[in-house]
């Protein structure tokens, strides 16, 4: 509470953040914001190149000069004679980075704390991002080093978020905490317009010098307002520390922690590839469309840089609002006590899959103009948005101890899975990008949506595993204690023994 004094015969009033907001609160804002954040540092490039490479491409010898050509355009910038080889190249080349930091990423954040894995890796990605620009005179190539050098750093920061979660968040309301992943997506749809009109207005090297300081600075404050745990918050009050330990330790029951990852239970738990499968498929699909839009608009309907960022912004809106919605739904029906976990998390996943297939199957058919097409994107996306509520949200359920690793399995399947997108789509639209030859795509995406949907019916799970924790064995001291207490004490443990028996 705010505390009032006396100042010159007037009282005033002295307010601090954690009298106006909680601690929890305060990190539900820093992961939202962080996450924002992280995807401006990844689709930044993905509209700049739009601007940033000359149309007309010199042949030498049969060899298109890609490397370091480049020419001046009217705002003084440059423009970089790269072909689809070398863009691809570019927009892949972040994924290699990123998968290398998935599994030990998720792992690290559970033994040393998700903090210090997100800041530090946002803080590095954000100051290669403002130097990017200058990169780019080096060729294509180094950008693509540099550029994988940035997935290296932020590829942890999708598995960091369990681990905190699992600390912070009571389990009746992890589907909300998990639903931030997604605020990746408005942070995309913001920066898709604001890509736009930068380029627009001071050409695409400012793209870069934005991005990296609007990352730079979220670090400073996330190490100084966030922490790993209730426990080690300097700031937190003793009313809303036991809340959340209280509600946690419930959960978890008498199960402790293992000491090590019980790896053969791990690699052989059906609900674990379930939710590493499922999401592989699901985020090539988001990856091959969210990547590769500002390129269809631009390749197929001739839309202006300015209004390709707007409307590549739109689908990405439409994500984060079903996220929201489904993570609410999600955990308000877990709370009735009505369904299982397990038929939630399913029923959602189905949805969020089928949906999707059912529009990449419309936009093959008809593709009436550029219109229709946001629409159908846009649709596709939104719905796609209820993974949250389904499968997305399961590594919590199923593992909370180890959650990290989990959805740094996952998140390594679905790196791989971008990269594996950029080049085939690359290699698809290599002429000259058709609509026939996007069809190709889009019917492609119908098809690994209703594998993933297939996968996680009949494999996933919402219920905790039997290798997440183990049993505390009875210790010497306590056998004292029981030893010395009053026998009225005894008998009435005994007797809630038998009861429990």
């Amino acid at each position: 509470m705010a505390s009032a004094a006396l100042e010159g015969g007037k009282p005033t009033i002295r307010r601090s953040l954690t009298n106006l907001l909680t601690c929890r609160q305060v990190l539900h804002i820093m992961v939202m914001t962080g996450f924002m954040f992280n995807y401006m540092l990844r689709v930044n490039i993905t509209i700049a190149l739009v601007d940033m490479v000359e149309k007309s491409n010199t042949t030498i010898n049969g060899t298109t000069a890609n490397a370091t050509n480049f020419t001046e355009t009217r705002s003084g910038g440059t423009k970089f004679d790269w072909d689809k080889h070398a863009t691809g190249q570019i927009i892949g080349s972040f994924f290699w980075g990123y998968i290398l930091t998935e599994l030990p990423g998720g792992r690290l954040s559970e033994v040393i704390g998700a903090r210090k894995v997100l800041g530090f890796g946002m803080g590095l990605a954000s100051v290669i991002t403002l130097f990017t620009p200058l990169l780019c005179n080096g060729g294509y190539v180094v950008v693509s080093v540099f550029r994988a050098l940035v997935g290296f750093c932020l590829g942890a920061s999708f598995p960091a978020l369990p681990p905190l979660g699992a600390k912070w968040i009571p389990p009746l309301e992890r589907s909300k905490f998990m639903a931030h992943l997604m605020a990746s997506a408005l942070g995309a749809a913001i920066t898709m317009p604001i890509c736009g009109f930068l380029i627009n207005s001071l050409g695409w090297e400012s793209v870069f010098y934005v991005t990296g300081s609007v990352g730079l600075a979220w670090t400073f404050v996330w190490f100084a307002l966030v922490y790993d745990s209730p426990a080690q918050h300097p700031r937190i009050s003793d009313e809303e520390r036991h809340e959340i330990e209280t509600k946690i330790k419930e959960a978890q029951g008498s199960g402790m922690k293992p000491k090590h990852i019980p790896w053969r239970s791990f690699f052989t738990s059906m609900p674990v590839w379930a939710i590493a499968l499922t999401h592989g498929c699901s985020v090539y699909c988001y990856f091959t469309l969210v990547n590769q839009l500002p390129l269809f608009m631009k390749e197929v309907y001739n839309v202006s840089i300015q209004k390709n960022g707007f409307f590549s912004s739109l689908p990405y809106c439409g994500k984060y609002a079903m996220a929201v919605l489904s993570s609410w739904t999600a955990d308000r029906l877990r709370k009735t006590g009505k369904y299982s976990t397990t038929s939630i998390r399913k029923s959602f996943t189905l949805f969020a899959l089928l949906a999707p297939a059912l529009f990449m199957a419309i936009e093959a058919i008809w593709h009436v103009n550029e219109n229709f097409s946001i629409a159908i994107f846009t649709l596709t996306l939104f719905c796609n948005g209820g993974v949250v509520g389904g499968y997305f949200s399961s590594p919590l359920d199923i593992a909370p101890n180890f959650s990290g690793t989990i959805m740094g399995l996952a998140n390594t399947l679905s790196s791989l899975g971008g990269w594996i997108s950029a080049t085939v789509v690359a290699e698809i639209t290599e002429k000259n990008g058709t609509i026939e030859q996007w069809t190709y795509i889009f019917w492609m995406l119908v098809v690994i949506y209703i594998c993933a949907a297939i996968i996680f019916t009949i494999f996933g799970s919402g219920e905790l595993q039997p290798w997440n924790s183990v049993q505390r064995q009875p210790s010497i001291t306590d056998a004292k204690i029981t030893e010395m207490q009053p026998l009225q004490n005894a008998v009435i443990i005994n007797a809630k023994a038998d009861e429990k028996m």
